[in-house]
């Protein structure tokens, strides 16, 4: 990941007890803070799905390109994404597979709700897929660690 805070750099921080410490639950509040902007979400999870210059991210939200270039640059510096230059333009990605992941599940969570079916959305089954991918997990396995008894608790 990038050089700011991100998801990966406060891990280590947890209490004895495996419960997390202050500072790592500071470090996530932040980074769930710069998440609770409705067209940041929208760039992560644009830039979840592939990479992206800034022209097009503006053109996907509807934001003109100084409003986004500045939620780019908030993003980068907390380490929730990173840019590469290709030519003469710089793109942008989210390459952390739990941050597309969270986002993912998160959103499908409240389609949800909004949809009134309690049926786990395509968004929220492809984002359990991706967890259990990258924690060598079953489908099943997956999706049991987000409908057990642990749902709704920070664990």
């Amino acid at each position: 990941m990038g050089s700011g805070a991100g998801f990966g750099a406060a891990a280590g921080r947890a209490a004895e007890d495996g419960a997390p410490g202050a500072e790592l639950l500071e470090q996530t509040a932040a980074a769930f803070g710069l998440l609770a902007s409705p067209t940041r979400l929208q760039i992560v999870w644009i830039l979840a799905a592939g990479e992206c210059d800034v022209t097009g991210l503006a053109e996907q939200v509807g934001g003109s390109l100084p409003a986004v270039s500045q939620h780019l640059a908030k993003l980068r510096l907390a380490g929730l994404v990173r840019s590469r230059r290709e030519g003469r333009r710089q793109v942008y990605l989210v390459d952390d597979p739990y941050l597309a992941a969270v986002v993912r599940l998160i959103v499908g969570r409240f389609a949800e709700t909004a949809e009134g079916t309690g049926a786990p959305s395509a968004s929220a089954l492809s984002a359990v897929e991706a967890l259990t991918a990258v924690e060598g997990l079953t489908a099943v396995e997956g999706l049991s660690a987000v409908e057990g008894p642990a749902r709704g608790r920070l664990v």
